[in-house]
């Protein structure tokens, strides 16, 4: 963050919060979060919550939530369970669930009742629908399949349609030589309509534990 904003010419914003009388610096990964622009903010609780991985062990929910709403401007945390198997970061959303218009939300379904992702996404999803925004209505939740279960030397990969990109033009999305990515492209392309779909395969990414967002970040506007 210091040389990106030295090379922009941009202000960085430390994060900082007191506790027991000393300054911490506030964790905060750019997959942990997914946010509308209106005012909401999806995270999960595995993530930000979690003893493993835990990325800020002394502040409690009350006080991340002060932090997100004072930092980011939201006003409402809404708060899943927890992410998909194979997932290394323990929970984080952009493989579960992603904003794609201000009130419309689209999150990852499995539908084989006997994957280990099955009852955790069907609580997500549940979540989601009782959820309100924060003009109090409720949001649009258009289910993407998940794909088939996506191994390595006995390991379980994070794959997931969830994790692609939003550009000014496009929407690259990852895919698996998967029958159901056809499914999941056809879905995101009907939301996208001003926006090419399309799809790349991210076999060789999975292999890192992470696709297309996970290897993307917002690029502020600066003096070049």
């Amino acid at each position: 963050p210091r040389v990106i904003a030295d090379r922009l010419g941009v202000s960085r914003f430390l994060v900082r919060v007191g506790k027991n009388g000393r300054e911490e610096n506030v964790v905060l990964e750019g997959g942990s979060i997914d946010v509308n622009g209106c005012g909401d903010l999806l995270t999960t609780e595995q993530c930000l919550l979690g003893v493993v991985q835990a990325r800020n062990p002394t502040l409690s929910r009350q006080t991340l939530e002060s932090v997100l709403r004072s930092y980011l401007g939201v006003s409402r945390v809404h708060w899943l369970g927890v992410g998909i198997d194979g997932d290394d970061t323990n929970g984080h959303v952009d493989d579960v669930a992603r904003f794609v218009t201000p009130n419309t939300i689209v999150a990852a379904e499995e539908t084989d009742d006997s994957d280990s992702n099955y009852e955790v996404l069907e609580r997500n999803l549940e979540k989601l629908r009782n959820m309100r925004n924060a003009s109090g209505g409720r949001f649009d939740v258009i289910s993407i399949p998940m794909p088939k279960p996506v191994w390595f030397d006995g390991v379980r990969l994070p794959a997931s349609y969830l994790n692609f990109y939003i550009g000014n033009n496009v929407v690259r999305v990852p895919t698996f030589n998967d029958s159901r990515d056809r499914e999941a492209l056809a879905v995101l392309a009907e939301i996208f309509p001003t926006r090419e779909v399309v799809g790349i395969y991210a076999g060789d990414l999975i292999l890192g534990l992470g696709a297309i967002h996970c290897l993307t970040q917002q690029q502020p506007v600066g003096d070049y």
